[in-house]
């Protein structure tokens, strides 16, 4: 019988899932770079005029993991909506042949790399 799905309130935050991955791909490819992109979070106006005239662009997937063009778009296991403006980033990146998943949840991300590489 499949697991029941956890309930919105009680499933762990984006930002959770997030630590959680990060966390996990370091230990498995301690060789390999991945960074986050601070596109995300509350901040006030100023914060957000400076971000912006520095060149952070809304929409930019969460990780980016440059030895293999690979970016990552975390959401929570469920609930998490891919906006238009993440649509556009990740058909972009995959036109220039990047590739892009959308990880719904740290067991999905995890799931989804190991389809593109074995750990170490």
């Amino acid at each position: 019988m499949p697991k029941p799905k956890p309930k919105p309130e009680t499933q762990p935050s984006e930002h959770l899932e997030q630590v959680r991955f990060v966390s996990w791909f370091r230990r498995q490819w301690p060789d390999v770079r991945i960074f986050a992109i601070p596109n995300g979070g509350g901040r006030s106006m100023a914060q957000g005029a400076a971000f912006k005239a520095e060149g952070v662009s809304p929409g930019v997937p969460d990780l980016f993991v440059p030895a293999w063009s690979l970016w990552v778009e975390m959401k929570r296991q469920t609930g998490g909506v891919v906006s238009p403006v993440q649509r556009d980033w990740i058909e972009y990146l995959q036109s220039i042949g990047h590739q892009v998943i959308v990880g719904r949840g740290f067991e999905n991300a995890k799931s989804q790399i190991e389809g593109i590489k074995k750990p170490q």
